[in-house]
């Protein structure tokens, strides 16, 4: 099953991906909430009514005239990780990490499929990520076993964390770096857990400036994988359905070039994950 969020009326609706239309979750059954972290907290069971959906006359709009919302809006929590690939950590001169990197977003940074993505007015140097991201579906218990860990994960969807380089490196913490406006691209779809392999392993990772390809890696390669990831994180916070985790890029990136490579106006950069699919966002200067 593949999920997306578009903007109706100035809100943002629940769809379902079905061939090249979207299937409006909220028209036929407008019980639901229209926000997917809402509809997850709900225990609404979105499986059996995509069942039901496919086969009814509910309202279907061509992806091609969709104007995307993020995929979760106003999701829980957004932790992210830093240098969760090994040639990412080399490429930044680092240590292969014992623990990993984990760094906060704000929902205020996030921005939807095909929407631009802000050159700040304060920087020129805005890089890009391109990286895997998950959402929990399923409350998880403190102290959760790896084994077990990924049976909490609802979807996965592609993510470019952009950002902000001369901001990140002026504190030792990462976050105003990680958390200007319209940085966050987040979707274009969620595909569920079921419909990949277990983790999101294995799925090639492709990031793109321009049509160029700048970072080709696989899921496999992630020092820290999907499910160590949550049980390290079950150690020490509850986890709520919504709650979305960032698993870091592979080597590629922009400030690791000679000269470096930021993004700017005009430029293009896509992230496509096998199985899941293409984030595109222009890069426009902040007004």
């Amino acid at each position: 099953m593949k999920l997306l969020s578009y903007v109706h009326n100035g809100q943002a609706r629940q769809a379902l991906v079905d061939g090249d239309d979207a299937i409006d979750v909220n028209q036929a059954y407008p019980e639901i909430s229209a926000d997917l972290r809402s509809a997850l907290r709900a225990g609404v069971d979105l499986q059996r009514i995509a069942r039901a959906l496919r086969s009814s006359r509910a309202l279907r709009l061509p992806l091609s005239r969709l104007r995307y919302a993020p995929l979760l809006p106003e999701p829980g929590k957004i932790i992210c990780l830093g240098l969760n690939y090994l040639d990412h950590a080399r490429e930044a001169q680092r240590e292969t990490p014992e623990y990993p990197w984990f760094f906060c977003r704000t929902s205020s940074s996030l921005l939807a499929h095909e929407a631009p993505g802000l050159l700040p007015r304060v920087s020129t140097k805005l890089d890009y990520e391109a990286e895997l991201a998950l959402v929990i579906g399923r409350r998880v218990p403190r102290h959760v076993a790896r084994d077990q860990a990924t049976s909490y994960v609802f979807g996965y969807s592609c993510f470019n964390d952009m950002s902000v380089r001369d901001y990140q490196k002026r504190t030792p913490q990462w976050t105003v770096g990680k958390n200007f406006d319209a940085t966050g691209a987040f979707g274009p779809v969620l595909v569920t857990a079921d419909e990949l392999p277990d983790g999101a392993s294995g799925l090639r990772i492709l990031g793109r400036l321009n049509g160029e390809v700048v970072q080709d890696a696989n899921t496999r390669d992630m020092i820290f994988d999907v499910g160590t990831v949550i049980s390290l994180l079950s150690a020490c916070m509850t986890l709520d359905p919504g709650d979305v985790i960032v698993m870091g890029t592979p080597g590629g990136v922009g400030q690791s070039r000679t000269p470096p490579l930021w993004l700017r106006q005009g430029d293009v950069f896509e992230v496509e994950i096998e199985g899941i699919g293409t984030l595109r966002n222009p890069i426009a200067a902040e007004p």
